[in-house]
């Protein structure tokens, strides 16, 4: 019994160092132009955390309505303030700088498979109009969700 109990805890144990941490950027100017997350696109695993990081001030990250995998937490970061993320569900995560939600400051994350990227795809076209400049930015992102290696 004792054998056993110390190999669920190993088990355990393992499952926690084997997670990744990935951090993302909240830049004014980046490789994609201005008011941007860098990396745009991240691929993770169940399981891995996702920290942005303020590069910039006046940034925060959270994720957006509907358009996250069904039962994931749901996350809302404060102005200029680190927040971290747990990928709790397969699938794709879509979130956003909330000032500069205009300029397209939006990225994408794939944890696992990406199971509900179709679905994503058509309840994001329905958000366009909140966004003024960088239009084709998101579908970009999520063309590359599409396209990325698994983990």
């Amino acid at each position: 019994m004792r054998l056993l109990i110390t190999f669920t805890a190993l088990a355990l144990a393992a499952n926690v160092a084997l997670a990744d941490e990935h951090v993302v950027e909240m830049k004014n100017m980046g490789t994609d132009g201005t008011m941007v997350f860098e990396p745009a696109v991240v691929r993770a695993a169940v399981g891995d955390t996702v920290r942005f990081v303020p590069t910039d001030m006046a940034h925060n990250s959270e994720s957006i309505e509907g358009l996250i995998p069904e039962g994931a937490s749901a996350w809302k970061g404060t102005m200029s303030q680190e927040v971290t993320v747990t990928l709790e569900q397969e699938g794709v995560y879509v979130y956003q700088c909330l000032p500069h939600l205009a300029l397209a400051m939006v990225g994408v994350i794939v944890a696992g498979e990406p199971t509900n990227l179709e679905q994503i795809k058509a309840d994001s076209a329905m958000r366009d109009g909140k966004i003024f400049a960088n239009k084709e930015r998101l579908s970009k992102y999520l063309a590359e969700a599409a396209d990325a290696p698994n983990s």
